[in-house]
């Protein structure tokens, strides 16, 4: 029944609430896989099915609806109905719909949820995007030091149902500043007798509040913490970052990433929720100014025109020369940015990954311009213009090379300025690589001409 419903008989059902069937499978799926079901259902279906669950298991349902799909929800619910919806989400989730919500909507809201719960929302969304405060979460356990483990055990056990996890337990003194931590783990298998003090791990590894996202996430994957605790500036703590949000501030950034790579203004809504206004407006200005800069590829080639139309074949080979230069560049820029995103170079090894790439690009402007050396060398005499079949050769392969040099160096130095200079180095995208190296790329590559050419000596 849970696996072969679907969304027809689902509507059915909600016509006959009492049915045991339907009351059965809404018991035992798990919440993802009741959200994804209920996802084509209307807002008003969605609550009819919602309201037949028990107010807590509600929560974790509707946490699992995409951000539009939940804003679609809280828009037209009632006040009362998302007022004790919010009371029993988790308190980053929570805040994560606010932000998304009218601010009028959200005012007239707060009123109707309990004192501490809206004192804690107010709390969290004051915190900058982006940060490990908007991320964090105040579901968490605490324990003073001078109790031995028989009575913390008692007390997580009061504290287990309003936080969102207990497997890490955190130590405050009384100034709640973090002084250790201890793993459920260690509090069960300790003697009951035994002081938390005495079985705490005092090294503590913490993130301030107002540190980036993705600097919190890469630090909770290289220590494979479940949960990492978050301190104000007088190391107190104020709450923690739990695995499942890291996963999904990791997937916010590989998308916004991605669509930098390619030349869009990151779109947060899902691609075909999306105002196409919107879309529109973020694809169209970043391609008018990569247009824009396409036009000076037309300002070079017009510097040489007299030069190809001494040597016709040089035009058949200007695509092939600068496509290799957009493809090398793009290919550095993707893989430093990616490693800059990872944190596995820093801004003050950026002569060795010049060196490493300097390196690189020769070998690789080596391979292509041998295999451009041979292609040029096979060109029929009848396209040759007069040109010397292996002198044209050397210009291709030596073309090819140098602008493969050149975008590799291109494409794994600008990620690293943009970032000294404090801007995403995704916005050193591969179509903004491609179309700088494009234009420096006929420079490079006429001018090898003039050097090997005898035909075009007279025009220099």
């Amino acid at each position: 029944m849970i696996n072969t419903l679907l969304l027809p008989e689902l509507r059915e059902l909600l016509e006959n609430p009492d049915d045991p069937d339907l009351l059965e499978a809404l018991t035992e799926m798990h919440p993802a896989n009741l959200a994804e079901f209920s996802e084509g259902l209307s807002a008003e279906e969605t609550w009819k099915l919602l309201e037949l669950l028990p107010v807590q298991r509600r929560a974790e349902v509707f946490a699992f609806y995409p951000h539009h799909k939940q804003v679609e929800l809280a828009s037209g619910a009632g006040r009362e109905r998302l007022s004790q919806l919010l009371e029993a989400m988790s308190h980053d989730d929570r805040v994560d719909l606010l932000k998304r919500l009218d601010e009028e909507l959200v005012e007239s809201l707060l009123p109707l949820v309990a004192k501490a719960d809206r004192e804690d929302i107010r709390r969290l969304m004051r915190y900058p995007e982006h940060t490990a405060g908007a991320v964090m979460t105040t579901d968490y356990a605490t324990l003073p030091p001078d109790i031995t483990v028989l009575d913390a055990l008692a007390l997580l056990r009061r504290q287990a149902p309003s936080t969102e996890t207990i497997y890490y337990v955190y130590v405050v003194d009384d100034q709640r500043r973090l002084i250790g931590f201890v793993s459920l783990r260690d509090l069960v298998l300790a003697r009951p007798n035994a002081l938390v003090r005495d079985i705490m791990q005092e090294e503590v590894i913490s993130v301030r509040v107002e540190q980036d996202q993705e600097e919190v996430a890469r630090i909770l994957s290289k220590y494979d913490f479940l949960a990492i605790p978050v301190v104000d500036a007088e190391n107190r703590l104020v709450g923690i970052v739990t695995y499942d949000d890291v996963m999904d501030v990791l997937t916010e950034e590989a998308t916004e990433d991605a669509q930098k790579f390619g030349a869009v203004t990151p779109i947060e809504d899902n691609y075909l929720e999306a105002a196409f206004v919107t879309v529109w407006r973020k694809r169209a200005m970043w391609l008018s100014a990569l247009f824009v800069a396409e036009l000076f590829t037309f300002t070079a080639l017009a510097r040489y025109e007299h030069a190809i139309e001494s040597v016709l074949a040089l035009s058949l080979f200007i695509p092939l020369c600068i496509s290799t230069g957009g493809n090398s560049g793009s290919q550095a820029a993707t893989l430093i940015t990616r490693a800059l995103a990872l944190g596995q170079i820093r801004l003050t090894e950026w002569l060795r990954v010049l060196r490493h790439e300097l390196l690189m690009g020769v070998a690789l402007g080596a391979t292509l311009g041998l295999i451009g050396f041979v292609r040029a060398y096979l060109t029929p005499e009848s396209v040759l213009g007069g040109a010397d079949k292996l002198l044209l050769a050397l210009v291709i392969a030596q073309s090819v090379a140098a602008i493969c040099l050149w975008g590799t160096l291109v494409g794994s130095m600008l990620p690293l300025l943009f970032k000294a200079l404090g801007f995403d180095p995704g916005y050193a995208s591969s179509p903004f690589v491609a179309t700088f190296v494009d234009v420096t790329g006929i420079v490079i590559y006429f001018n090898i001409a003039y050097l090997y050419l005898p035909q075009l000596h007279a025009l220099q």
